[in-house]
This record gives C-alpha cells, structure tokens and sequence, in this order.
C-alpha cells in the first residue's frame, strides 16, 4: 500500500493530462469547421469565400486598353515588369467604368522608398538607394519619371 501513496502525484499528472486532452479534444470539434480538411489542410469552403469577393485588380492588360502612352513609355524601362496596380493600387472599378473613378496619384517618395531604401537582403544589382544622401528633402519625381525612372 505505501508504494501506491508515493505513485499518488503520478496519479494527478495523468488525471490533469487526461483532463487536457479531453478539454483540447472538444475545443478542437468545436473550433475546426467541418469540410476542414476536405482538400487537404484547407478549408474547402474559403474557395466559395474567396469566390464571393468582387474583384479588386484590373490586371495589366485593362491599364494596356488606355494607357498606350505609358505602355511605351514603360517598355524600354527598368520598370517594364512591374505590374501598374503595385504602384496605383486595385483599379478594377476605373477599368470598368473610368469616368466612375478616377485613381490618386500615389505619394512618389513613400512608393520609391519601399523599394529602393538600402537593405541588406537586397541583390547589389538591385538599384538602392540611401534616401536623404541621394535626395534631401525632394522627392522623387523631381529628378525621376516614375514610369522611366532614367534621370528626366
């Protein structure tokens, strides 16, 4: 009997770890939906979800439509495979309907930065900049065409 009283606080760790399990078991029936796991570790209605959102991005070839100018203007730039909504933003509904909404001109030097700020992960090849050495106070677009940005 006495080596059953020293087994005691075993007793109480397997209670608590059967009490763990038990409370994760049901918190994890309760949490995961149902068609988890359907198509693999994911949820197979997040397609439906994703499927009900209106479209955002025109694509490429809708800013093409208009903006033959800037196509050109973009082809013998370092900029030619960026896409245009990386800098504008979504413009699904000015590709619709233009007259309907009409894009703000993106802020150049916050927009220039996020790519061009020195950081050491980036490629040497990869234009960097450090900002206040290389401009001051100026902005970008001051001595740089956004869409060529060969000095202008």
């Amino acid at each position: 009997m006495k080596s059953f009283r020293d087994a005691a606080h075993l007793i109480r760790l397997a209670v608590l770890f059967a009490a763990g399990l038990l409370v994760f078991s049901v918190a994890r029936a309760a949490l995961v939906p149902k068609d988890f796991g359907t198509l693999g570790h994911y949820r197979a209605g997040a397609i439906d979800d994703v499927r009900a959102k209106p479209i955002a991005y025109a694509g490429q070839k809708a800013c093409a439509e208009c903006h033959l100018d800037v196509v050109d203007l973009r082809a013998q730039a370092r900029h030619k495979g960026i896409a245009c909504e990386s800098c504008h933003g979504p413009l699904a509904t000015h590709a619709a309907d233009p007259g309907q909404m009409t894009p703000a001109r993106p802020e150049a030097r916050p927009l220039c930065v996020h790519c061009h700020a020195a950081n050491t992960g980036k490629s040497t090849r990869y234009p960097i900049v450090d900002v206040t050495d290389h401009a001051g106070d100026d902005t970008c677009i001051t001595c740089h065409k956004p869409h060529n940005p060969k000095l202008s």
